[in-house]
């Protein structure tokens, strides 16, 4: 085989995944957003044959050939190209070692699981979407024994959302996090005192809320020629090209934080894809890296930007325009105060920046015992809740505000959740790389963050998926992964916000 005719099947390989991959993110993406709720057999039926094409185009042996082949010449490739065959060589081994027909049967018991999450939660009825857990978690475990025998399952789909990530480096990780999170907890207890947050309760028209969101995606520097916002129960992001990003987001007419919150954390995810290289179109490097640095982009906008006195100040006037009864006795020092109170809470993606962590911690204590087969979904609730009541010292009322609050699980994205309190601490070290570049807080005040998303596309987005994470963290802040920015982090945020070394 020539290499040139080798390279151009690489491309024409790349493509054709492209295509079919884009056909079933559309699928899915209206299947949450805009589907009638009986759609979902035909749906089902289509993301079956589509998957299945997808497995033929990656798991051919012929695919297997050209990577061997492309392997022996790397001297010869870029390393743009090198990078590909990586990528994709990744896949091929995992993907060739799953039987076809399990592989579209799990497309599309994922698709009806994601029915099922939906109308259980809004009903509040653990008990039907149980066996979808079973179901999801036995596929899982069974493809992760073809992935790599003998290893420890749940470290598999740790690995798989952050490469090098297994259990015991996320307790050793946590474990951390909690020596720091709730000392700092307990002063913030002990204090007395709570930043007021009642205004953000009151009555916030919806149709203001959509307008607050669209300001925010300016703000954000965001293009809404290519990216679009919608809404959802569960809110997320997903990207068919660099050109076609979709945001959604959920509106509650009572809280106006959390919509505010939920469009600045999604928009950080959209810009991470509105900004990967335009070379890296079409290929397996067209899109971020991992979940981990993924998640670093949303929570670097949505807390160490968005929750910034700065941040608040800049934007206040929209929002006391947009909202001029709801805050006409309120200024932009307390809104700020009031949107980083910390105090333990029920719902994960309404926690504050401090606990949020904690609530990671109770999934993925529940998802090794999973995996371990210690326990069963019908075990769930009441584990749940003896988590929330160790970790956070609260009850759980019901399922709706307890096992049934995440939409991940019924899309099998077991072993994600670590990846945001990992994110987070990737975030705190970017920032603080930032910070020896540039005058972060003068940007954010001006309302301007067109310099922190110049450095962000200049160190992180425009490489995609052609840098491993280690390496991107490296390349970027000049050392490896640190927990110590994010713990510096938290503790100097929350000391100023409570006052705990000096007058509030």
């Amino acid at each position: 085989m020539e290499l040139a005719t080798a390279l151009e099947e690489l491309a024409a390989l790349q493509k054709e995944y492209f295509a079919f991959q884009y056909a079933e993110g559309i699928l899915y993406y209206d299947s949450v957003t805009g589907a009638p709720e009986g759609s979902t057999q035909g749906r089902g039926e289509a993301m079956a044959i589509l998957s299945g094409r997808d497995f033929e185009i990656l798991a051919s042996p012929h695919v297997g050939a050209l990577l061997d082949f492309l392997q022996t010449r790397q001297a010869e490739l870029s390393e743009l190209q090198n990078a590909q065959v990586r990528v994709i060589r990744r896949e091929y081994d995992q993907i060739s070692k799953v039987p076809k027909h399990e592989y579209t049967a799990y497309a599309a018991l994922i698709n009806e699981a994601t029915a099922v999450w939906h109308r259980s939660k809004q009903e509040n009825d653990y008990a039907s979407f149980a066996p979808y857990i079973d179901r999801i978690v036995g596929t899982m475990i069974r493809f992760a024994g073809y992935y790599a025998p003998g290893k420890d399952a749940y470290d598999v789909w740790l690995d798989h959302h952050e490469r090098g990530m297994t259990k015991e480096k996320l307790e050793t990780f946590f474990g951390g996090l909690r020596r720091t999170i709730v000392p700092l907890l307990q002063r913030i207890t002990d204090k007395g005192a709570q930043p007021d947050n009642g205004f953000l309760f009151r009555e916030y028209p919806v149709e203001k809320q959509r307008a607050l969101s669209d300001a925010l995606m300016q703000v954000l520097t965001i293009d809404r020629r290519y990216c679009a916002i919608a809404e959802t129960e569960h809110p997320f992001t997903t990207e068919f090209t660099k050109h076609d990003v979709r945001i959604t987001t959920k509106y509650l007419p009572d809280n106006l934080a959390g919509a505010m919150y939920s469009t600045i954390h999604e928009g950080g995810h959209a810009l991470y894809e509105l900004h990967t290289g335009d070379e890296l179109m079409y290929t397996f490097l067209g899109h971020g890296t991992s979940m981990g640095i993924h998640e670093s982009q949303s929570r670097f906008f949505e807390n160490m930007v968005g929750r910034s006195e700065a941040f608040v100040q800049a934007i206040y006037p929209k929002l006391s325009a947009l909202f001029p009864a709801q805050l006409k006795d309120v200024d932009a020092h307390r809104f700020w105060l009031a949107v980083n109170r910390a105090e333990p809470s029920l719902i994960r993606t309404e926690a504050d920046e401090l606990t949020y962590s904690l609530h990671v911690m109770v999934r993925f204590e529940i998802e090794k015992k999973l995996f371990a087969g210690e326990i069963i979904a019908k075990d769930i609730p009441a584990l749940w809740a003896s988590l929330m009541k160790d970790y956070l010292g609260v009850d759980v009322p019901d399922d709706r505000r307890g096992a049934l609050q995440d939409s991940h699980w019924s899309g099998g994205s077991f072993g994600y959740f670590p990846s945001y309190a990992v994110g987070s601490a990737y975030a705190a070290q970017f920032y603080a790389a930032m910070g020896r570049e540039l005058d972060i807080e003068a940007a954010v005040r001006s309302g301007d963050l067109s310099p922190l998303a110049r450095w962000l596309e200049q160190k992180i987005w425009r490489f995609g998926a052609a840098k491993e994470p280690d390496e991107l963290l490296l390349s970027a802040t000049g050392a490896p992964f640190d927990p110590k920015y994010y713990l510096s982090y938290l503790t100097d945020k929350f000391r100023r916000v409570y006052g705990l070394d000096g007058a509030w």
